[in-house]
């Protein structure tokens, strides 16, 4: 077998032998060398491109790069450019007859890597994202396109004549003027913008460019391979219509048909996942021999899979062989076509400096005169602008069909990967550090339930994880004593953790119209909770119900909860505690994350907290409200939160089914002088403490106290008994001596508060984010049938602001605003 020795990759028109015997080697031991023969050969290719990518990837992720920076740039790396400029290497780790099984894998790659990407695709968006996400995808296409068509004026001018000045123009445009829609969520999510107004934005309107570039690229194609025929072109643009109507006419219906053939909640048959699999490969072979490039026909046929289970095992079953293994080699060929030595004179290097700024600045400019339209603030249209330029997938593979067409030639293939490089890299770090999105701190004074209104709208923000959370809240709800006067609007939050990619993240806060059948699990949850609340909401005058869905990791979930509770002025935001009951009685934690996310809810929360240790609410199957009958105790030791939850309770108590016993418990004479310090920090550094003077407290206690006995004297409903106790053991004593008639204990959190009554309680708490006393309800030795609702008061509030008229005009917003605790480092991940 002849082996032609020139520098890899390099020469188009030499001959290359193959033998076909020479698969796989007979062994070192036989006198063979493994890279003579293709597979070892390949393995190691595909090894290397790995490790590199991965290490790249490694290196840097400080830098907040991409991941497709990180692949391109591994495959300059050992191409021409620099590793293989030692011609020993590239001859023997890249020779040239290895090139085709190489291309042949990457383009396996790519086929079901945009499979995928169309899988992940919800078209659904586009119809709801309206006119500002189209003005903004159209106008960040037309500048830059234009740009490309003036340079390539310039650059093709001391190019060969094969090279078609019409097609030159038209890739040299498309490669400018894309968004890669992958890429720009991976970087989304990475800034934790995804769930912004301007992340959903960004998205949307690459979504849209990327179906422009699609229908460009295809159009690039068809012209490019047939230079002196337009005839031809035309049947190839008819074709690929064609085919594009056979896949959505007659293919999606059938998948439909499979879709219907599985039960909900059943794994797929293997058939049908088969079957998928190779109509991937049929629809590639089909757009390949009508003129259009093979992948185009995977990414139509992933667009028609019905958003659902289907498209999500799709994406399991092949997400991390294909974007982990596969995928890098198609980049990878990409930099081993890439010569950066081609691109000569410092007049090419002064005209690429120049692309690169116009190209973005051409973005931007379109992007920002529409926000300016759209009368959205300059800065997030810059930020806006700048995300649009994010290149990727597409972009290379515009840079290697053209290549390979001969409409490129090196010195402008490597000239527009560079391009591609340096706009997609610099993008994070910029936006990163320009944007900083405070978040609109909504100036509203009824964060907390004792300054709300009693004749006023009380808004509740309650999360829910499972349906499971649900009779208990409902049951809470209903004994919150809504009226024509004071009616309660409820904000329904299914909490779900992103799992997949991140274009998944576009449905949040999406209410569905119910009626539709569920897609898959998470959404039939989502009915079920939304059901059971509109049934709260039919069944109870004076309740207004919102469901929404946020859709986010759990480290980042709390994000979601603040901002929407801000954004909707809610006074109280309840959220289940981490553990539920088991049969037995005990308390066993359902998923640690959900304590992470209560953790940082309560450091960063806007307005007071409620988190509900749920052991059932008996008479969750009644109708009527005005069956409800409840027993509420409120245990008072002192201190804002636990005067937030008197105040919770004492709206309850207004309700005819709720009688409220209110237990204070008072120091002894034996008892050490209360001090007032920040709560033991060792146990929990992240939570937030603040310290409160201790008098002040005492004074404001007795007023809220005093007046709430004043108020209901007369009120048989109401049972007000006082307990004498001298350090922690007697506390918890007195605890245990309630009787077992309550249905709910409403405890405050007591955060700032050192008291001798809670004296050694907290040295052995198991979960210090409910404060000492809701430690010991909630802990699986008490009181077993009686759930409970901790309670934090919103910090912002200064004490002596909380009593006295809810709207007194000396409190201006601003000053509530200094005042709000540091939110920046209280994150646990």
């Amino acid at each position: 077998m002849e082996v032609v020795n020139t520098v890899a990759n390099k020469s188009d028109d030499t001959v290359v032998c193959y033998a076909p015997t020479m698969i796989t080697t007979n062994g070192v031991w036989q006198g063979d060398n493994p890279l003579d023969y293709s597979l070892p050969l390949f393995i190691l290719q595909l090894t290397m491109v790995v490790v590199t990518t991965r290490m790249l990837v490694f290196v840097l992720k400080p830098l907040r790069q991409p991941r497709v920076v990180s692949e391109i740039l591994g495959g300059v790396l050992l191409g021409p450019s620099v590793l293989g400029r030692n011609q020993e290497f590239a001859n023997t780790i890249f020779p040239l007859r290895s090139v085709m099984v190489l291309e042949t894998m990457a383009n396996v790659g790519l086929l079901y890597f945009l499979f995928l990407v169309g899988v992940e695709m919800d078209l659904s968006v586009i119809r709801r994202t309206g006119k500002k996400a189209l003005a903004i995808a159209i106008a960040g296409m037309v500048l830059p396109f234009l740009i490309g068509v003036c340079f390539s004026f310039i650059l093709h001018s001391d190019k060969p004549e094969a090279l078609t000045q019409g097609t030159f123009i038209l890739f040299l445009g498309v490669a400018l003027s894309v968004t890669a829609f992958p890429v720009l969520a991976r970087i989304l999510a990475e800034l934790k913008l995804i769930n912004s107004e301007i992340g959903r934005l960004a998205l949307s309107s690459a979504l849209i460019n990327d179906m422009c570039a699609w229908i460009l690229l295809a159009l690039a194609i068809a012209l490019a391979e047939n230079d002196t025929t337009t005839l031809a072109s035309l049947w190839v643009v008819l074709s690929s219509a064609a085919f594009v109507a056979i896949c959505i006419l007659i293919v999606r219906p059938a998948i439909s048909w499979m879709i219907r053939r599985t039960p909900e909640g059943e794994s797929f048959n293997e058939f049908y996942i088969c079957l998928i699999l190779t109509g991937v490969m049929i629809s590639g072979f089909i757009t390949d021999a009508i003129g259009t490039h093979s992948v185009f026909g995977a990414f139509v046929f992933g667009l028609i899979i019905p958003n659902g289970p289907l498209g999500v095992t799709l994406i399991e079953k092949l997400e991390d062989f294909v974007s982990g293994l596969l995928l890098p080699l198609f980049f990878a060929i990409s930099g081993l076509k890439t010569d950066i030595a081609a691109i000569r004179g410092g007049r090419t290097w002064g005209i690429l400096a120049v692309v690169i700024f116009l190209s973005c600045a051409g973005k931007i400019a379109g992007t920002v005169m529409i926000t300016t339209f759209y009368q959205m603030p300059l800065n997030e249209g810059f930020i806006l602008g700048l995300l649009m330029n994010t290149k990727g997938l597409i972009e290379m593979i515009v840079l290697n069909v053209g290549r390979d067409q001969k409409v490129l030639d090196d010195e402008s293939f490597a000239f527009m990967v560079i391009v591609a490089v340096v706009m997609t890299g610099i993008i994070s770090p910029i936006v990163a550090t320009i944007y900083k999105p405070s978040r609109r701190f909504v100036p509203y004074k009824r964060r907390t339930l004792q300054r709300s209104k009693p004749d006023g709208e009380l808004r509740v923000l309650v999360c829910v994880h499972t349906p499971r959370n649900v009779p208990t809240i409902v049951n809470i709800l209903e004994a919150s004593h809504p009226t024509k006067k004071s009616p309660i609007c409820v904000y329904v939050l299914h909490l779900v953790e992103l799992t997949g990619r991140a274009s998944a993240m576009l449905i949040v806060h999406n209410t569905r119209k119910s009626g539709r059948p569920a897609l898959n699990r998470t959404q039939a949850q989502s009915d079920h909770i939304i059901h059971a609340f509109e049934n709260f909401e039919q069944h109870s005058s004076c309740v207004s119900i919102q469901p929404l869905t946020a859709i986010s990791p759990y480290s980042s979930m709390h994000e979601d909860i603040c901002s929407l509770a801000e954004d909707k002025r809610v006074a109280l935001v309840i959220i289940p505690f981490h553990k539920q009951q088991t049969v037995d009685g005990g308390m066993e934690a359902t998923n640690p994350a959900f304590r992470t996310v209560n953790q940082n809810l309560l450091a960063n929360a806007p307005c007071s907290v409620g988190i509900l240790v749920d052991r059932g609410l008996s008479g969750s199957t009644r109708l009527a409200a005005n069956e409800l009958s409840h027993n509420v105790a409120v245990l008072f030791f002192g201190g804002p939160d636990d005067r937030e939850a008197l105040a919770y309770g004492w709206r309850m108590c207004e309700h005819p089914g709720i009688s409220l016993t209110v237990l204070r418990f008072v120091p002894g004479e034996d008892a050490a002088e209360s001090t007032m310090q920040p709560t033991a920090a060792q146990n929990d550094p992240g939570m937030i403490t603040v310290e409160t003077d201790n008098s002040r407290e005492k004074q404001l206690d007795d007023e809220y106290i005093n007046d709430f006995r004043m108020k209901n004297a007369n009120d048989e409903s109401i049972i007000y008994t006082e307990s004498v106790v001298n350090n922690g053991e007697e506390t918890v004593a007195a605890i245990r001596t309630l009787d077992s008639s309550h249905d709910l204990f409403i405890v405050g959190r007591g955060q700032g508060m050192i008291s001798p009554l809670t004296a050694g309680l907290t040295d052995w708490s198991e979960c210090p984010e409910l404060g000492a006393i809701g430690d010991i309800l909630a802990s699986s030795d008490f009181a077993s049938t009686v759930s409970v609702l901790v309670i934090q008061q919103y910090l912002g509030v200064l004490p002596h602001e909380s009593i006295g008229i809810p709207d007194s005009p000396a409190q201006p917003d601003d000053e509530l605003m200094n005042r709000t605790p540091p939110r920046g480092p209280a994150v646990f991940d």
